[in-house]
Formats: structure tokens, C-alpha cells, sequence
């Protein structure tokens, strides 16, 4: 776990991050984490795919750049740059990059498989 008395883990530089490759298409950086709680930058390539997955952890996406079409539990709708989805624990979700662009992801606890 990162150590909050050292402010290296405090203050994050998005330069001092390596994007590492997630699947065809798509990159991330995880940004910040403890046991509680994780940030993850995603990067989309047009077309690329977010497969359907579920998992444990609560999620809240935010879409900061490009479009999507997200499904969440069979529902399926396209959002844009400003907008913002939730995942419930267990629920099967997925997205389909419509526009390139980059989705801000937000985990509670965070990911162990991410790091």
C-alpha cells in the first residue's frame, strides 16, 4: 500500500505514470490507490472494447474525453465527454469506444488484480 506520509504518493503527476496495455485498443495508468479506494485512467482507442465483466467493487466512471456506448446489466446507452455511469458490485458491464477517448475509473476497495 502507498505510504501517505511521503508526498510522492500524495501528489501525482500523470507524466510520472506508464500507460500499460489492458487489451486491443486500451491503455491505463493507475493513478492512485489504498485498500479503500482506486483511480485508474482508461485510454480507448475508436472501436475498442471493454468486454463484459463483472466484479466485486463498486465503480464510478467518468467519461473525460470521447464517446461510449456502456452497458450496465443489459441496459445500454452512449455517453459523452462530461457524463458519468455507476456499476454496482456484481453487475455485468462493458463499454464500446464509438469516438477515441478517456474514461476515469473509480473502484471501492481498489483492484487488487491492477496491481
Amino acid at each position: 500500500m502507498q505510504d501517505m506520509k511521503n508526498s510522492a504518493n500524495v501528489f501525482i503527476q500523470d507524466s510520472d505514470i506508464a500507460w500499460e496495455t489492458a487489451d486491443k485498443g486500451v491503455r491505463r495508468k493507475v493513478m492512485a490507490y489504498d485498500e479503500r479506494l482506486m483511480l485508474v485512467r482508461v485510454s480507448f482507442e475508436k472501436g475498442a472494447v471493454g468486454a463484459l465483466h463483472d466484479h466485486p467493487h463498486s465503480q464510478i466512471t467518468h467519461v473525460e474525453s470521447g464517446r461510449f456506448e456502456v452497458e450496465i446489466g443489459g441496459v445500454k446507452q452512449v455517453l459523452q465527454a462530461g457524463d458519468a455511469y455507476y456499476v454496482p458490485p456484481h453487475a455485468v458491464h462493458g463499454a464500446v469506444c464509438l469516438e477515441s477517448g478517456v474514461l476515469i475509473d473509480v473502484f471501492s476497495p481498489y483492484r487488487e488484480d491492477f496491481v
